[in-house]
């Protein structure tokens, strides 16, 4: 093989050069093994780590108090699963630059986070004190249990290098392993505790034996001849190790006995049960495969069997679109017949596994009966029948642990559909996509392993949870504009009624009448928003508007042209100063002083005519000027009613309902967050949630599945729905645990 020109094989440099170059170093051999044995140790060691994980996540996950908790170790359990394979590679790359380092004159100090001294805990962020007092706890028990094994590795290692090295800056140091995995997994998107909680299983996986990496590299360096006789110490292998041991041994046998007894207590539990469930369906027992009336052998099916037989008949279930039912009990009873008939011996189902299989298919009868589920995704969610079964078969817990994964992936099926409004099949969002690509892996997939329920509940909760994220981030958004617009409506009315107050019942000049309710309604409504109606500026913004009023009006009072003298110079300026605050049109405003102007000069020569005459004043307006002679005027003879921009007044039918009514009650027992059924049209049903109820005006807003806004009622308004029965409430507790309910109930019934 022909070498490029510009590349020099490492074992053909002069040796100048390999000595001169740091990143051309060479270890001596032995470091080179210690180096690679230490490798593979800790490689094994990660392997078991991420392997465990899953299970300490999601034991976590079942011993959370909430929803929200829960997910936390969900996602955890996804981010590590994706990221498991870069942070074990991320982890051997630093543990390689490390020993790197070691061959090279200067060695670079590696990053280390600061022993965090109590006098600066207030400059800390938490998330980092206890990740430091996490990691120093880690590092101080293992020099505690095995310091003598690593000042021992650590002098023979300074043997063999031009640096000195100390403990910490030790490669297989426990400081700097856990800087390697601190650094390897520092991109996962993990919160605090799951961080700390991971970092427990590095301890428990990689640390906890560290003895066995300084033994193997020491007899290493031994045999090699570096420091052969240098003075041994009792080390954990010899003394402490076997104390240790026997101590370890107790502690894991006290532990194993516990679990033990959990273990029976638990399943003492789910068989107690699974018992009482046995007692309500003996009543329907018999029904499937019944014996035969001729005396023959009858063999019992074994549970194996049957599974296999449901494995069979899983690859037959028709597609959520097809209309023809599927009775997995008829399909089951033919199955059975055509394997006695070919085996000439008359097979039967076992009494535990067809209570099994009857209380299955009464559970999906009420699934497949639930209206709260929209009828698209409830056809998808009756292809799970089989899987289901074939769990209940593996795992009576299923039906007492309301945290099985099977149980709880159904669950989360169903409160994720909920919202869903249902669409034809060129408009399905990513939902349905979602849960039918679930449905499909389970019917393609699975054969008798039950983790892959919880593979498909950990990557089903992370896509919830995304999409509730984004959804919650609308949802406010919308509570927060209509909180803004409640704000605003306030703020009008209030506008509304200073205006009425003052111009109802007047008769005035055309342009001032048409300024204060198109311009100087804004100006108020501006100031009311900011500044509230106790406020300083809200009061001027009154006086601005009652002083335009008077200057514009007749007046015979003596000292009228005086006051109208002194009062308008600090009228216009306000007036200028408001119609500016509210951005109001320029050209507008300069065409509404003007007209202004020639009204003032018009209210001067009236009032001087009215004093030089000494005559009174007339006892009427103006009159309509035509052709210039006079202003236009303008009688209010009607309320002023302020409308916001787009906006148009609510057309719900405005009627007075007792407050006994019953649809009133059915209003007052809505919730926020409650989902319901909304019949739009004799053909069209709306899916939304009661996302806020706007005070003090009663408005009731409803979002859909994303946070958007799609529905707004008032009180009065829904209680009518209710009574022609356009809305329904959908019931959002567990769909799983309320198909046994309903069961249970049937079958104490029929008990009785």
């Amino acid at each position: 093989m022909q070498n490029d020109g510009k590349v020099v094989p490492l074992s053909k440099m002069p040796a100048d050069q390999l000595g001169s170059s740091p990143v051309a170093a060479r270890l001596p051999v032995v470091l080179l093994q210690v180096r690679d044995k230490a490798a593979q140790q800790l490689k094994e060691s990660l392997q078991t780590l991420f392997d465990n994980a899953d299970d300490t996540l999601f034991e976590m996950a079942d011993r959370a108090h909430n929803n929200a908790e829960q997910n936390i170790f969900f996602e955890a359990m996804r981010d590590l699963r994706l990221k498991r394979k870069s942070i074990e590679r991320n982890f051997l790359d630093k543990f390689f630059d490390a020993f790197l380092r070691l061959g090279q004159y200067e060695i670079a100090e590696p990053i280390l986070t600061e022993p965090v001294s109590f006098d600066k805990l207030a400059l800390v962020h938490n998330d980092d004190l206890e990740r430091t007092v996490a990691i120093d706890s880690m590092v101080t028990k293992v020099v505690s249990r095995d310091g003598v094994a690593l000042s021992q590795l650590t002098t023979r290692l300074n043997e063999l290098i031009p640096q000195p090295l100390t403990d910490e800056t030790n490669p297989l140091g426990p400081t700097l392993l856990c800087d390697f995995f601190l650094q390897a997994g520092r991109n996962l998107g993990v919160e605090i505790k799951v961080k700390l909680i991971i970092l427990k299983l590095f301890e428990r996986y990689a640390l906890s034996d560290a003895d066995q990496l300084y033994e193997a590299a020491n007899q290493l360096l031994i045999a090699a001849g570096v420091l052969p006789d240098l003075k041994v110490l009792p080390s954990r292998r010899s003394t402490d190790r076997s104390a240790r041991s026997n101590a370890d041994s107790e502690t894991r046998r006290a532990e194993s006995a516990a679990m033990v007894q959990v273990a029976e207590k638990l399943d003492e539990s789910v068989q107690e049960v699974f018992s009482a469930l046995q007692e309500l369906l003996a009543h329907v027992r018999g029904n499937l495969t019944p014996r035969p009336d001729s005396a023959g052998e009858v063999r019992p099916i074994s549970s194996q069997d049957l599974l296999r037989l449901l494995s069979h008949l899983q690859q037959y279930v028709p597609r959520a679109e097809t209309p023809d039912d599927f009775d997995l009990r008829a399909q089951l009873e033919q199955l059975i017949a055509r394997v006695s008939a070919r085996s000439g011996k008359f097979r039967t189902v076992g009494t535990i596994d067809e209570d099994v299989i009857n209380l299955i298919s009464m559970l999906f009868e009420f699934i497949l009966d639930d209206r709260n589920l929209p009828g698209s995704l409830r056809a998808l969610i009756g292809r799970l029948q089989i899987p289901m079964l074939k769990v209940a078969v593996i795992d009576k817990s299923f039906f007492s642990r309301g945290s099985h994964p099977a149980r709880r992936l159904l669950n989360e099926i169903a409160s994720a559909a909920l919202g869903w409004g249902g669409r034809d099949d060129s408009q399905r969002d990513s939902l349905y996509t979602r849960i039918e690509q679930i449905v499909q892996r389970l019917l393609h997939d699975f054969v008798d392993d039950p983790a892959i329920f919880t593979e498909l509940l950990v990557d089903f909760l992370a896509f919830t949870s995304d999409e509730r994220r984004r959804s919650e981030l609308l949802e406010q958004r919308t509570r927060d504009a209509e909180e803004g617009r409640a704000l605003a409506e306030l703020a009008r009315q209030r506008v509304q009624q200073a205006l009425n107050d003052r111009l109802l019942g007047k008769t005035l000049p055309e342009v001032v009448v048409r300024l204060l309710q198109e311009a100087w309604s804004k100006v108020l409504l501006l100031t009311c928003l900011k500044h509230g109606e106790q406020s300083i500026e809200w009061t001027a913004g009154l006086q601005a508007m009652d002083e335009l009023i008077w200057s514009v009006e007749p007046h015979e009072e003596p000292d009228a042209r005086q006051r109208l003298l002194e009062l308008v110079p600090g009228l216009l300026k306000s007036l200028r100063d408001g119609l500016s605050s509210a951005a109001f049109d320029p050209f507008a405003t300069s065409e509404f002083f003007s007209q202004l102007e020639a009204l003032h000069v018009q209210a001067f020569n009236h009032v001087a005519r009215t004093q030089e005459a000494g005559a009174e004043p007339a006892s009427v307006e103006l009159p309509v000027s035509v052709a210039g002679e006079g202003p236009s005027m303008m009688a209010v003879v009607e309320e002023i009613v302020l409308v916001a921009p787009g906006e148009q007044v609510q057309s719900e039918p405005l009627m007075h309902l007792p407050e006994d009514d019953e649809g009133l009650l059915q209003v007052g027992k809505l919730r926020l967050g409650s989902w319901v059924e909304i019949q739009e049209d004799e053909e069209h049903k709306l899916r939304c949630k009661l996302a806020a109820i706007v005070e003090p005006s009663g408005r009731y807003v409803f979002v859909n599945r994303t946070g958007m806004k799609v529905l707004e009622k008032t009180r009065m308004g829904l209680a009518v729905e209710f009574r022609r029965g356009a809305i329904r409430v959908l019931e959002d507790s567990l769909l799983f645990d309320r198909a046994l309910e309903s069961v249970l109930g049937n079958l104490r019934k029929l008990k009785g």
